[in-house]
């Protein structure tokens, strides 16, 4: 499909038919999956002129719909100039061709479909190279006879390859060559963002993540927390790059917040390795926060739908970051509902509700923010032999120093923010100690608690 700027005129616009073919019964409600099939096309600036769930007894292994279906597809496209059939499942490659052939239309499954959604949202460099990389992943499972230009076979010496390959085989060697080339791209965008997970670890700055179902609200929050007007708009995948930015909280002290890709029912599984670099913010992140449209009424299917993706992403016996629910968009509930969704979050106990349009609820998120943040820190104030740099320098290494100055008596004094346990074994309690005062074996105590 030709890629268009996001406002096309209605006149340009491409005709197209969304098709949910049930084969057997969703967990979510049809008529939802199918409004957000329509959704997806519309992100792509499609003219959808009719949607319809699609029950079907029986799969054709070739063309995955029955013949009379297909006819009558055809005789609809011909008539209403239908340019795009899409089909909300997957298809295999030959049953993609043969429906394309039966039908005389382009046919995208669910698949291609949000690739060519993330094809048209990527900003970045780094964006652009995760959607090739996925889009190549699908596109060589395609190379099966396909095109009729595949059939034909070359023969020749050199670049061209070997006697007898044939023009199929070339492609797939050209996109495999391709697609290692892409993954060494993302070695270096993974190495950077490691370099620059280190670095925030050093200023002391705790790391809190926005995850959520596409078009929960995420980069309106995000707007509303840090001002950097980042796109947002009633639409699916609206925010593709991710973007950070320091958030104060009321305490005075600072974290790194970053938006992300929203996730949907059965996102691609390309897609999660090829933004498996970035989706690693999520995995290292110090605090998640999953961003919730509570006023959606499968929002309990999405949010299993959001903890099915982050359960791939990360290893069984890795650490899992602690979890904040924001329960947004209470402002579009009727009073008696939202009432209700406060009080069960109340109960609840790890929930806040909010609007990321009005700001309601966004101090107690960050009030929450905080104390799983920081909740496990506590500021001391130590004091220090001015010569012992290993002391000072086994602190600045675990903690984050706030403050620190020489008293009367020549002493470091240094306000330091440390884990509650390595804060806890330092005795006596070093928010007793008073400038100037040295108790024995302090000055060991603070190594072995720092270190």
């Amino acid at each position: 499909m030709t890629t268009r700027e996001p406002h096309t005129t209605a006149a340009a616009r491409q005709k197209a038919v969304v098709l949910l073919p049930l084969v057997r019964d969703l967990v979510r409600d049809p008529a939802l999956r199918l409004a957000e099939a329509c959704g997806l096309a519309e992100a792509l600036d499609l003219e959808v002129v009719r949607s319809e769930v699609l029950p079907v007894r029986r799969i054709a292994p070739g063309s995955f719909l029955g013949q009379g279906r297909v006819e009558a597809l055809k005789d609809e496209v011909a008539a209403q100039g239908i340019a795009i059939v899409v089909l909300d499942t997957t298809l295999s490659p030959v049953q993609q061709r043969n429906l394309e052939t039966g039908i005389g239309a382009k046919v995208i499954d669910r698949t291609g479909l949000i690739l060519e959604i993330f094809g048209r949202r990527a900003r970045t460099r780094e964006g652009a190279v995760q959607v090739e990389l996925a889009r190549l992943a699908y596109e060589r499972s395609r190379l099966v006879r396909t095109w009729t230009h595949l059939e034909r076979q070359r023969g020749g010496l050199g670049k061209t390859g070997g006697p007898g390959e044939t023009q199929i085989e070339l492609d797939r060697r050209l996109i495999a060559q391709r697609i290692d080339k892409l993954k060494l791209e993302l070695e270096e965008v993974r190495r950077t963002r490691g370099l620059q997970r280190r670095a925030r670890r050093r200023a002391g700055l705790p790391a809190v993540v926005l995850v959520g179902y596409t078009n929960a609200g995420k980069s309106s929050l995000f707007n509303r927390l840090t001002a950097a007007g980042v796109f947002a708009k009633d639409m699916p995948f609206a925010t593709l790059d991710p973007t950070a930015r320091i958030v104060k909280l009321a305490a005075g002290r600072s974290v790194i917040l970053s938006d992300t890709v929203g996730f949907i029912t059965d996102l691609p599984t390309e897609l999660v390795a090829a933004f498996r670099a970035t989706l690693e913010e999520v995995t290292a992140a110090d605090v998640l926060v999953h961003v919730r449209d509570i006023a959606h009424p499968e929002t309990d299917s999405q949010r299993a739908d959001v903890l099915a993706i982050l359960a791939q992403l990360g290893d069984a016996d890795a650490r899992k970051p602690p979890v904040i629910e924001a329960w947004n968009k209470i402002d579009m509930l009727a009073p008696e509902q939202a009432q209700a969704r406060r009080t069960r979050a109340e109960s609840q106990g790890d929930a806040t509700v909010i609007s990321a349009q009005t700001g309601e609820g966004v101090d107690a998120l960050l009030d929450a923010i905080d104390r799983l943040a920081f909740g496990a820190t506590r500021l001391v104030t130590l004091s220090l032999d001015p010569a012992d740099g290993r002391a000072h320098a086994a602190l600045s290494a675990r903690g984050r120093v706030h403050e620190e100055h020489m008293d009367d008596a020549g002493r470091l004094i240094v306000t330091v923010e440390l884990p509650a346990e390595a804060a806890a074994a330092m005795e006596p309690p070093p928010s007793m100690i008073e400038p100037g005062r040295t108790e024995p074996g302090m000055i060991d105590t603070v190594r072995e608690a720092a270190e």
